[in-house]
């Protein structure tokens, strides 16, 4: 009991999940106390049991099911689109001083560009369909992990931090060549480095799916969600949301599991 309170403690990995399952109910049941006493009014938050029971009209009248392969089909392709761009060019960038000085400070400018402003022009560009959202989650995602890829492709090739150069001068006192130390230092080295910033990008990712689905609404939870706000059907609203997070959940658990089977040198 003791380590529970512990300042600056840590708890293994079994007492830490059965403590977050613990923490989980007891914010379930100040859920259903608070509305439950009408605290707080049912169309700001209701009770969860009536968020529970709305999950089956939800599937029979409104494609819940339907809606859930659209939303995680957009938001793959829109992640796959992105690091097949992402990644060489973030190589090439980080390696490549003409490059480098021509493009790193204008990638790392537009990251502060606001996405919702340009939908307009990706509308204009891509028609209403699957093809624009996907872009435009393509390039939520882009803007921030470009710029990733170029700096750790830096961290290594930086003397001043000999943390990380030290694999690279271990490469070229071996007498590796431009391929071999690409093969063997720069690709594994930035991959694992930046899959964590990867994994990060998955609550981000379903922000923009949402902005992107309700442009010509024709499927996906972001649509449901404003269609159901539309009708006041704040039940249905916290139910997709939480199945959102539930979602980002399990492909954040997903990320988790596959990374010791992509990067097996770090075991």
């Amino acid at each position: 009991m003791k380590e529970l309170l512990k300042f600056g403690g840590t708890l293994s990995p079994k007492k830490a999940l059965i403590t977050g399952i613990v923490g989980g109910f007891i914010l379930l049941v100040f859920w259903y106390v608070v509305t439950r006493a009408g605290l707080i009014s049912p169309k700001i938050l209701p009770n969860p049991v009536d968020v529970i029971m709305s999950i089956p009209t939800l599937i029979s009248e409104k494609n819940l099911f339907g809606n859930i392969g659209y939303t995680v089909s957009l938001n793959i392709v829109g992640y796959v689109i992105a690091l097949v761009i992402a990644i060489p060019a973030g190589f090439i960038i980080g390696i490549y001083p003409l490059p480098r000085a021509m493009f790193q400070k204008p990638l790392e400018a537009i990251r502060f560009l606001p996405l919702p402003a340009v939908s307009g022009i990706m509308v204009a560009s891509l028609g209403l369909g699957f093809t624009m959202k996907a872009a435009f989650l393509a390039l939520g995602i882009l803007i921030y992990i470009l710029p990733v890829v170029t700096q750790k492709v830096m961290d290594l090739q930086n003397p001043n931090n000999p943390k990380d150069n030290v694999y690279l001068q271990t490469a070229k006192s071996i007498g590796m060549g431009k391929w071999q130390m690409f093969k063997h230092v720069y690709f594994p080295f930035v991959m694992s480095s930046i899959y964590s910033d990867i994994r990060g990008l998955v609550a981000i990712s379903y922000t923009y799916v949402t902005i992107a689905e309700n442009i010509n609404k024709e499927g996906g939870l972001g649509a449901c969600i404003n269609t159901m706000t539309r009708q006041s059907s704040v039940d249905c609203v916290y139910a997709l949301l939480l199945i959102i997070i539930l979602i980002g959940i399990i492909q954040d658990y997903l990320f988790k599991i596959l990374e010791p089977v992509i990067f097996k040198f770090r075991k």
